[in-house]
């Protein structure tokens, strides 16, 4: 039998910046979750309410074998939230790119098994100190870790957003995975960087000392928007008491909040432009609307730790700190050397990528079809490869039209390239009668 159970409460928060709220929480009796979406074009707010739709079923009482792994159950949760990602990606190539931080908490009566990827935190409230329990899995971090910057820098370094970990459906996840133990009187805190990117510990542990988990919560998000954030905010609470301890008129149902909360399945939803902050007035800093930054993860090339491209930035150029001359020249040339090399490769795979996102309507012996592509060669290489054929024969279309398709009409999507075939198809020429 349990010893403990938890009061809880959640927010999440759209912003005065963001067109739409790409995080995602969940909050239950047994199950604590925050996921922050990535992507912006390729839609982060599916990879978090993803995320979320198959987190939310370790919201269970824990097994009664006393042999039962917190820390398996929660990985085994995150590697399915990854797959199903990826299956998403692998039904609309539209969403590639996509992905999501991750931070779960999953209670079982006496302590929390945490899972974490991504620039979620997770913090413990006890004895009027706080605690943060996760490490962030970024550019900034590592820079801090190294001692190039200080925690203060971080905050307003140009590069804080870049993730190097992240639930993707691609890479493998790694999450980092620990246990920690419970006591009356404890309070947890789950937030995405919207709040932690703004509130320093000190201003958190103020939030978290006084007021029921709900006013907690809500008053983290009004904080961090009037601290200046320009993100989506979330923010889960959720205090530890005795089994026994009344309610108090505390709801023990489930909450769900943000993306993940939508109701429509991932098919028919759009961006949700229609949102609106529930907190408004003074904030400070920049109050324009800013693009999402894009942190792509990408494999990187032998010797170098990781890429990561947004402009693409070099990533030794961000790392840059003020060093005294060193040894061995001929190392930091081939590292310099490398780091090119990686860069090239990058603005390739970026050049190819958009080319794929490119159409064209051509002809191929004799016939209408798609390409998916462009239409040229570089070096021998076609650039283009048949999407769709058609049975639309090019003799059969007027001469105009018939140069226009040997040329190659060009399109952003396949849609407006097939509306362009099915034109073609209802303009062609009747085939002459050989009837006797």
């Amino acid at each position: 039998m349990s010893d403990l159970r938890l009061r809880y409460a959640a927010t999440s928060d759209v912003g005065r910046v963001r067109k739409d709220n790409q995080d995602s929480g969940y909050v239950g009796p047994w199950l604590i979750a925050v996921c922050d979406g990535v992507g912006g074009a390729a839609r982060g707010d599916v990879a978090s309410s993803t995320a979320i739709q198959q987190l939310r079923r370790l919201d269970a009482p824990p097994s009664t074998d006393p042999d039962h792994d917190l820390l398996a159950r929660v990985a085994g949760a995150l590697h399915r939230a990854h797959d199903r990602i990826g299956e998403l990606v692998d039904e609309d190539p539209a969403l590639d790119g996509t992905s999501t931080t991750a931070t779960v908490a999953l209670f079982d009566g006496s302590r929390i098994g945490l899972g974490h990827l991504g620039d979620s935190r997770a913090y413990l409230y006890r004895s009027g100190e706080i605690t943060q329990l996760t490490a962030d899995h970024t550019f900034v971090q590592s820079l801090i870790d190294e001692g190039r910057i200080t925690e203060e820098e971080a905050r307003v370094h140009p590069h804080r957003n870049l993730i190097l970990k992240a639930l993707d459906g691609v890479h493998e996840a790694e999450p980092d995975l620990f246990v920690i133990e419970l006591a009356v009187g404890d309070r947890i805190l789950l937030c995405s960087d919207g709040a932690s990117g703004v509130l320093d510990d000190r201003r958190l542990a103020d939030i978290l000392s006084t007021g029921s988990p709900d006013y907690a919560a809500v008053e983290m998000v009004r904080a961090s928007l009037d601290a200046g954030s320009s993100d989506n905010v979330t923010c889960l609470v959720a205090d530890v008491v005795d089994a026994d301890a009344p309610d108090n008129g505390v709801s023990v149902e489930p909450l769900v909040v943000g993306a993940a909360a939508d109701p429509r399945p991932i098919k028919q939803r759009g961006p949700m432009s229609g949102m609106s902050s529930l907190f408004r007035g003074h904030r400070a800093g920049d109050t324009g609307e800013l693009e999402p930054i894009q942190a792509e993860i990408l494999d990187p090339p032998p010797g170098v730790p990781f890429a990561i491209t947004t402009d693409p930035i070099d990533p030794e150029q961000a790392r840059y700190a003020p060093r005294a001359p060193r040894r061995f020249m001929w190392l930091k040339r081939a590292m310099a050397a490398l780091v090119v090399i990686g860069l090239a490769w990058i603005a390739l795979a970026v050049a190819w990528s958009w080319s794929q996102d490119q159409y064209y309507v051509g002809e191929e012996d004799g016939f209408v079809i798609i390409y998916r592509g462009l239409n040229s060669e570089i070096a021998g290489f076609d650039l283009s490869e048949p999407y769709m054929r058609s049975d639309v024969e090019i003799d059969r279309l007027s001469e105009i039209e018939a140069e226009r398709v040997r040329e190659g009409i060009v399109y952003d999507n396949p849609v407006d390239a097939e509306a362009k075939v099915q034109d073609l198809a209802a303009r062609q020429e009747p085939v002459e009668s050989t009837g006797g």
